[in-house]
């Protein structure tokens, strides 16, 4: 084995060479001086996907910088513009990515997994990474309304009836309208498209099919009419179907050039193909001066093999079945009322079976994010489609008991454990059976995993270095997992317990303990001034931007107290040093600010009573898209998506939590603290203000602060399982007021 190892090693370094290029041995041996000695380089799935992104950007290379007469989408319109902030130079760029207009919103029904996205122009892409459909406008005179080209235009979301993106575009006498969503035929999911138009004189209302979507090409090799020419097949297995015949279509490949450019020639074909993967095709219905048209357009969509192998039964496909029983909340500020709103709305909507961060970029699994994601859905009363998800934990465990989302990584275990835990401590519900031995090896693997602490070394005793995928840099002891680890092992005594298996409980408990000892001494070493400083990314780094997942000791986890100085200094270094226009600036890897780490920030300053939290919110909320979506970084600029998902449900999740918790939050077990978010300017607003009633340790629980002129009342109502020993309420610019746990209660606050 050792000796083909050698000779293929050799072989591929001499052809390296013979060939003029570096030997690949040489260079990834000196990628990984600049981490610490791990398992992986990097995990495999994220080269793969960072493979795909790359080899898709090298093909946007090919086909669109000297096609720039074609429509293309709206981020390639900006960012080849050299007169906009959004250019970027492609000089020695081998690929071209989507990287300052990283925008979209998903539309879709409960527990349907396809998910289409639009983007920010009414682009709508209907199927996972495939082609999409546009709507223009185009006169006679070749007057033409194309809104990927527009400055800008109006979007929002419409929840009144499911979850619908509507699109509207003007420019002198034209006028543009589409609404999108999803909705069931025979059963069977279909995106609808409806287009409306109107002209002051003779126009043509056209729907395109263009071979991209926000990230780039998307090839399309061939399209065909459908028999009764009223619409598409498109790449032989796809279908667009409109509901009304139009009046004229027109089909072109790449070699002739875009659809666009042909929309009014003579004739017609009724089938194309393009060996380049670049066919197009346009539906033409007339336009009556001053009379508005409305076309509907339907894609049929595949139902998912796993929600055919997976669901287990009939689910319910409308929303006012599967929002039952959420929480309820009345806001005076009308946009958080919506982006709270469209965040529940956005968790059911990625939650089918799995629970996914993205609609297309992130549409996979990770505990990481699934952690975060769930604990928002249980503290929004979405318990069911939770333990659902929670239910699948088990199949993604490996025999030696780690939770894998992804080889090298270490952060998982301790993620899935404790967001077992919270759920059954949130619920009241005792754990099920059939986790129990997925549990016990997870926490047992956390211990075995864990580096020898006979030794004098900073990192004695904590987790092996690995890749951290919250891009904190290259492999290493990242106390990220660190805490994780001890979480996790924490939540693995609380579960057992309720096993009613005291002795591994306890210890379980000491493994945790020791575990936390050793990041203690390790964190003594590491920070020479910890008066002056927070703490590190790792042992072995200074300050830098990582530092944002050392935080996680306080949020969500509160291993430590409110108020300990290591984590404030940790923020205050952050929000001194990585803050821009009011958000913490990612400069590893995602070179943008990152909406969901910010408010990661921000629920470190509620804890502590710090009103700054609440300036955060604010700041993140002007982030938002018109649809109510953060991507998961925002280009400091273009205020445009710059990394990952377009629609980033991370974010999502956090703006719910931090809502929550400035209404209710638990402070460990035993505190309850009430309104210690709530706004000042609130407290003089007309009418009442409530939230509930939501889950808690304790029980079920409703807040409602109604303004007065001499003085706010907060009252609660409560369901307890088990009262908390203390109870406070803590209205922003007032004394904190200690009261009786009772069922229900009110407290006056003069002003």
């Amino acid at each position: 084995m050792g000796l083909s190892w050698f000779f293929w090693k050799w072989v591929v370094r001499w052809l390296a060479r013979s060939q003029g290029f570096l030997d690949p041995g040489t260079v990834m041996a000196q990628l990984s001086r600049f981490g610490k000695p791990s398992e992986v380089l990097a995990p495999t799935e994220l080269l793969r996907a960072g493979a795909v992104l790359h080899a898709r950007g090298l093909i946007n290379s090919q086909a669109i910088q000297h096609n720039l007469d074609w429509v293309w989408p709206y981020w390639v319109v900006r960012q080849f513009d050299p007169r906009d902030p959004a250019f970027v130079p492609r000089a020695f760029s081998l690929t071209h990515i989507n990287l300052t207009h990283r925008n979209w919103t998903a539309v879709g029904l409960p527990n349907v997994p396809e998910l289409p996205i639009i983007d920010p122009r009414g682009l709508l892409t209907p199927h996972f990474d495939g082609w999409s459909l546009d709507a223009w406008i185009v006169r006679a005179d070749k007057q033409a309304l194309l809104p990927s080209k527009l400055p800008a235009m109006d979007q929002r979301v419409d929840m009144r009836e499911g979850f619908a993106v509507v699109s509207h575009a003007s420019l002198d006498d034209l006028s543009l309208e589409s609404r999108i969503d999803m909705i069931l035929e025979n059963g069977q999911p279909v995106c609808r498209l409806q287009i409306t138009g109107r002209a002051s004189q003779p126009a043509w209302l056209v729907v395109a099919l263009r071979p991209y979507n926000p990230e780039g090409i998307s090839f399309v090799h061939s399209v065909s009419a459908l028999p009764d020419q009223n619409g598409w097949t498109v790449n032989r297995n796809q279908s667009v179907v409109f509901l009304e015949r139009p009046e004229k279509t027109a089909l072109s490949t790449y070699h002739l050039g875009d659809v666009y450019h042909h929309l009014l020639d003579e004739g017609g074909q009724n089938e194309v193909n393009c060996p380049v993967g670049m066919a197009t095709a346009a539906a033409l219905f007339p336009l009556e001066p001053q009379q508005a048209r409305e076309v509907t357009v339907h894609v049929p969509l595949k139902a998912s093999l796993a929600k055919k192998i997976f669901a287990p039964g009939p689910l319910p496909q409308d929303w006012d079945q599967a929002l039952k029983g959420s929480v309820v909340f009345d806001l005076p500020d009308p946009h958080w009322m919506f982006l709270t709103q469209a965040a529940i709305r956005s968790m059911v909507l990625h939650a089918p079976e799995d629970v996914y961060p993205g609609p297309y970029t992130y549409k996979r699994f990770w505990f990481r994010d699934a952690a975060f994601i769930l604990h928002a859905m249980t503290c929004a009363g979405l318990s069911e489609r939770v333990e659902r998800a929670l239910d699948r934990f088990p199949s993604r465990q490996t025999l030696s008991g780690y939770f894998m989302s992804q080889y090298g990584e270490w952060d998982s275990n301790g993620q899935a454990i404790w967001i077992l835990q919270r759920f059954c401590a949130l619920t009241g519900r005792p754990p099920k059976r059939e986790w129990r031995n997925s549990i016990l090896r997870g926490a047992a693997w956390i211990q075995k995993k864990r580096t020898s602490e006979k030794s004098d070394d900073l990192h004695a005793g904590l987790l092996p270095a690995g890749f951290s995928a919250e891009h904190l840099g290259p492999n290493d002891f990242y106390y990220w997992d660190d805490f994780w680890g001890v979480a996790g092992l924490r939540a693995a005594a609380a579960l057992a317990r309720s096993y009613g298996e005291t002795e591994t409980a306890a210890r379980f408990l000491r493994e945790s303990d020791g575990f936390m000892d050793c990041i203690e001494r390790s964190l003594a070493k590491a920070v020479r001034y910890p008066e002056k400083q927070g703490i590190p990314t790792a042992p072995y780094r200074r300050m830098d931007p990582g530092a944002i997942g050392s935080i996680v000791v306080d949020y969500p986890l509160q291993l430590w107290k409110p108020n300990d100085p290591r984590t404030l200094a940790t923020a205050e270094f952050l929000i001194e040093s990585c803050f821009l226009d009011g958000g913490f600036f990612q400069n590893i890897s995602h070179s943008g600010i990152n909406p969901y780490l910010t408010l990661h920030v921000a629920q470190v300053l509620l804890r502590a009573g710090d009103r700054r939290g609440l300036d955060i919110l604010r700041d993140i909320g002007r982030l938002a898209s018109p649809t109510g979506q953060w991507p998961e970084a925002v280009h400091p600029r273009t205020r445009g998506g710059c990394m990952g998902d377009g629609q980033h449900i991370w974010a999502c999740a956090e703006w719910f939590l931090f809502i929550r918790n400035c209404f209710i939050r638990e402070e460990g077990d035993e505190r309850l603290i009430l309104a210690s978010g709530i706004p000042e300017e609130w407290h003089h607003q007309p009418k009442p203000i409530s939230f509930g009633p939501a889950p808690t340790v304790f029980g079920d629980v409703m807040v409602s602060i109604s303004p007065g002129a001499a003085a706010t009342t907060v009252k609660w109502q409560a369901d307890w399982r088990l009262p908390p020993a203390e109870m406070e309420i803590r209205l922003p610019g007032h004394p904190a007021v200690k009261v009786a746990p009772e069922a229900s209660g009110s407290v006056a606050i003069r002003r």
